[in-house]
């Protein structure tokens, strides 16, 4: 009784359990209301048809991501002025002193100015700096450009060289980060989105020189501008840099009237209307005439040797022939002129 009783429980779950195991159709397993996408596998170059050959995935190279650069509204840098001009790699010259003052003051200005910026902003201000050095306004040190101004309490050209912050002691690890940003830039590393910059300032403030000036960019807390005009042209920036440099530290106070003027003459605006006004007439060239020729005649001659007196003297290395205003041949009379007018 007991062993049918088991064979009727059996036979009930064998009728059962496909009722619970398939209650309509096999689905694909959900939790919830989760959403699920189907993800299109596309196949890599090198497996579409007309694309492969033998060995073909052995020569395929991912292509780099594209590398968006913003400034610090979030707008595409490479989309703000792809002609812009940029700067020159600079090139260290001079001794190991001036290399490890160099190193000394381009970190300085980088640690005081943009320590917390961003790796970009500071790698736009050691740019300003090297972009200064090749500019004929700006001295030709990296330190004579860092402490420029330093003499007279509102003449800094660089804010931190006036305002007491190098009474702080540097911190090891922003310092650290500031150095290898000035050695990247003095090893001719360029900073492309400031383009030829020599000036900055940081969002919270409005110099007057600002809407005179062209602006470049906005990268962290500070907005970037150059000059307009001959002044902000690359053919401006071409100073290269020889060594030289003074020690790094601000310049001895000096409060004279020369002094003085020389900080006007750093204004920004006015630098940039000196480079916009025309250039003086160089003086004409004056034709070797008989006065001249004379005039030159009187000029005493150096002391030869015995030999060299015995072989003629002065008249060796005197020019000898030289055509005159008119002493042009007839034959050359017309040089240069059309032999028939055009069109005729």
């Amino acid at each position: 009784m007991r062993r049918r009783w088991a064979l009727g429980a059996s036979a009930l779950a064998a009728v059962a359990l496909p009722a619970f195991a398939e209650p309509g159709s096999w689905e694909r397993f959900t939790i919830g209301n989760a959403q699920t996408a189907d993800q299109a596998v596309l196949p890599m170059p090198f497996e579409q048809r007309g694309e492969s050959f033998p060995g073909s995935a052995f020569y395929y190279l991912q292509p780099d991501p594209a590398v968006l650069t913003t400034n610090g509204n979030g707008v595409d840098q490479n989309l703000l002025d792809p002609a812009a001009p940029v700067g020159r790699p600079f090139r260290m010259a001079g001794s190991t002193l001036d290399r490890a003052r160099a190193q000394q003051c381009l970190t300085m200005v980088i640690y005081y100015e943009a320590a917390t910026e961003p790796h970009a902003g500071q790698r736009a201000v050691a740019q300003v700096v090297l972009n200064r050095l090749a500019h004929p306004a700006y001295p030709k040190t990296v330190c004579g450009v860092v402490f420029e101004g330093s003499e007279r309490p509102t003449g800094c050209q660089f804010t931190f060289a006036c305002d007491g912050a190098l009474a702080r002691a540097p911190q090891r690890f922003f310092w650290d980060r500031a150095a290898a940003v000035a050695r990247a830039a003095l090893a001719g590393e360029v900073y492309a989105p400031v383009g030829l910059a020599t000036h900055y300032h940081t969002i919270q403030v409005n110099p007057y020189w600002a809407p005179s000036l062209h602006f470049v960019t906005t990268i962290g807390a500070h907005r970037f501008y150059r000059f307009e005009g001959g002044a902000g042209t690359p053919t401006s920036f071409r100073l290269a840099y020889l060594g030289g440099e003074p020690i790094a530290a601000p310049h001895p106070r000096d409060l004279s009237a020369a002094s003085a003027m020389a900080d006007a003459a750093l204004d920004p605006v006015a630098l940039q209307r000196a480079f916009a006004a025309p250039e003086v007439a160089a003086p004409a060239v004056r034709t070797a005439t008989s006065d001249s020729v004379q005039a030159h005649a009187t000029t005493p001659s150096p002391r030869y040797a015995d030999a060299v007196r015995t072989r003629g003297g002065d008249t060796l290395y005197q020019a000898q022939g030289l055509p005159e205003a008119q002493g042009i041949r007839p034959e050359y009379a017309n040089s240069g002129k059309w032999i028939a007018t055009p069109g005729t």
